[in-house]
């Protein structure tokens, strides 16, 4: 059978894979959460816990040990065009078949669980987490009117979520007006450049960046008037099966402000 991914890249599968490996956390989730298994995670993949206990781990999300990768012999590699590194993952699409996708929306994520569910013969599964998820963000109570924020993910150089990121778009389905919307994937900014941008909510996101509440006042000496809070990135960066509980932690995050 032949799957296309979400980056346009067709390969050929003889059956059901039975040696996946994963180089992409939430993506590692969601197989668990599918029921199906595999031979192989990084080193960030942390959910769920027993594997990331149990399971080969072969290296981190941006420098995977192609040879660890090679003794596992996987019919299937399953990565993610943001999350990997392009040379690697064309070195290992060059002696394995490699799924790969692209995420920048919800739809984006839905589609992805759908392929997968099909490629793996988990189609049921899929649909139900697929239908979980719609059903959690029909439940989704966005701020109106939409209330300009910033979503920081790195410190030293700051950093934040641009407009064309999965970020941005929960970001948008939670009436947040992310105000670096204008500039591409996740810049750098400084602190005076958040004062000017009329910010008015500023969240610091648990990951990659592991943001502390000794942060918060460091920002604050710049943007006294707005409110700043920590984040789990998880739940604003994971497009897997972490997105059956995302809105119910948005709806709770965001009561603080309405």
């Amino acid at each position: 059978m032949k799957y296309t991914d979400q980056i346009g890249h067709t390969i050929t599968l003889d059956g059901v894979p039975k040696r996946i490996v994963s180089v992409v956390p939430s993506q590692t989730e969601l197989l668990y959460d599918l029921g199906v298994d595999v031979v192989g995670i990084t080193k960030f993949c942390v959910h769920p816990q027993q594997w990331f206990r149990e399971k080969t781990r072969i290296g981190g999300t941006k420098q995977l040990h192609i040879d660890k990768i090679a003794e596992l012999q996987p019919d299937l590699i399953i990565a993610n065009k943001e999350e990997n590194e392009k040379s690697q993952i064309e070195a290992l699409a060059q002696q394995f078949p490699v799924w790969t996708s692209d995420i920048q929306t919800l739809e984006g994520s839905q589609e992805m669980i759908y392929a997968l569910g099909e490629i793996l013969d988990v189609r049921r599964a899929a649909g139900e987490i697929a239908g979980r998820i719609a059903g959690g963000f029909a439940s989704l109570r966005p701020l109106y009117p939409a209330v300009p924020a910033a979503y920081f993910i790195w410190r030293d150089p700051w950093m934040v979520a641009g407009g064309d990121t999965f970020i941005n778009d929960m970001l948008r389905r939670c009436g947040l007006r992310n105000v670096f919307a204008d500039l591409p994937r996740y810049p750098s900014v400084t602190l005076p450049q958040l004062a000017a941008s009329g910010v008015k909510l500023i969240l610091l996101s648990s990951e990659p960046y592991p943001f502390k509440t000794k942060h918060i006042a460091e920002i604050r000496e710049f943007v006294p008037d707005a409110e700043i809070a920590l984040a789990d990135g998880e739940m604003f960066s994971w497009y897997g099966s972490r997105l059956v509980h995302a809105p119910a932690y948005y709806n709770e995050l965001l009561d603080i402000y309405r």
